[in-house]
């Protein structure tokens, strides 16, 4: 079989998502302490947790030609793991036991799912790094194939992307409250998200996309690749009832330019156009000072532009059930713990400035 032989990063917009990332997290010159009639954060408490969770890259394909729409899933896992937040580290591990992820028959999946989703207190940054080996056809139109898929073990996905948000409202809403829970919402609030994002990726079959019979030799396609960057804007709110229980809903939706390509039998067709995206993010659940349980779920949509009659996209998500527990570290565990504190690092004219 032909290896592909092209470079992973086919696209002129990968080094920017580097100098971005490097812009946001700079600390910027003013901020303001946060309200603690509305949430407590529970900074030097350590935070524990056992979580399950799964995470996905699907990649659809609308083919307009005839309407018909395919939708490709990787065999990623439901795991079992731990993690803890000591302030703003976390560090998470699991693993997808056998017990939790029975065989049905869609094949092998190889994958990295590297998804970082961090909230420093006015700003919401979101990076992904994201290799997948192995799919299968989970939808076909109308149809969904739950037993015996047809499986594509050489489908290759690779999605890079950073999302970087500046939380209006940050000193009365606490996205740590809802994701991390190293912090606790006490009153309802709401603020306006503002910002930019940037992805870039490929899916690489290393033959034709679809079968002959769906799809003739001139029209398909064995490579789609794209890179798009722009603004975005959204809304986040938390609710507040009962003293304990939550709800946060926050949506954004973006516009970004970019150019995104087929590699088709004999040539390579691309595109510039502006394409509208969104990101949801929900979570509910219980949290008092010491004890939390919740589930959330995280979902990126990036559509890329109509070439040939193809309209791909690529679906990014992650769901995870935690149960929570906080306590204050005895003293022997708080030095190790003090060597992962970042302000330890910062220079001294920083570090008042991240305390809150």
């Amino acid at each position: 079989m032909q290896q592909n032989s092209r470079p992973l990063a086919d696209f002129s917009g990968y080094q920017l998502l580097f100098f971005l990332a490097l812009f946001f997290l700079i600390p910027p010159k003013k901020t303001f302490a946060q309200d603690t009639t509305y949430y407590e954060s529970y900074k030097n408490y350590l935070t524990t947790r056992l979580y399950t969770s799964r995470k996905y890259t699907a990649l659809t394909v609308l083919d307009k030609f005839d309407d018909s729409r395919w939708r490709f899933e990787p065999n990623s896992n439901l795991n079992l793991g731990v993690g803890a937040t000591y302030n703003d580290v976390t560090l998470n591990i699991g693993l997808g036991f056998g017990f939790m992820n029975p065989e049905r028959g869609r094949g092998d999946t190889k994958m990295l799912d590297l998804q970082a989703h961090i909230y420093p207190k006015n700003f919401v940054i979101d990076l992904f790094a994201q290799f997948y080996t192995g799919y299968y056809l989970r939808r076909l139109d109308d149809e969904i194939f739950t037993l015996n898929p047809v499986l594509y073990p050489d489908l290759t996905v690779r999605m890079f992307g950073a999302n970087f948000q500046y939380l209006f409202n940050g000193d009365k809403l606490s996205m740590k409250a809802a994701f991390l829970q190293s912090a606790r919402q006490k009153k309802s609030a709401g603020s306006l998200l503002a910002g930019f994002e940037a992805f870039g990726g490929f899916a690489d079959n290393r033959g034709l996309f679809f079968p002959e019979d769906r799809v003739p030799l001139n029209r398909n396609f064995s490579r789609l690749g794209f890179f798009q960057l722009g603004p975005n804007a959204g809304y986040v709110h938390t609710l507040v009832f009962l003293k304990h229980f939550f709800i946060t809903g926050m949506v954004s939706a973006n516009l970004d330019l970019g150019k995104n390509y087929l590699d088709m039998a004999e040539r390579r067709d691309f595109r510039w156009s502006a394409q509208p995206n969104f990101f949801a993010r929900g979570f509910l659940g219980y949290n008092s000072p010491k004890w939390s349980i919740n589930a959330n779920y995280v979902r990126s949509y990036v559509r890329m532009s109509t070439v040939d009659d193809f309209n791909p996209a690529f679906i990014t998500g992650n769901y995870r059930i935690n149960l929570i527990y906080r306590f204050l570290p005895g003293l022997k565990l708080q030095r190790y713990l003090d060597y992962v504190e970042p302000s330890r690092y910062l220079p001294s004219k920083w570090r008042q400035k991240t305390k809150n």
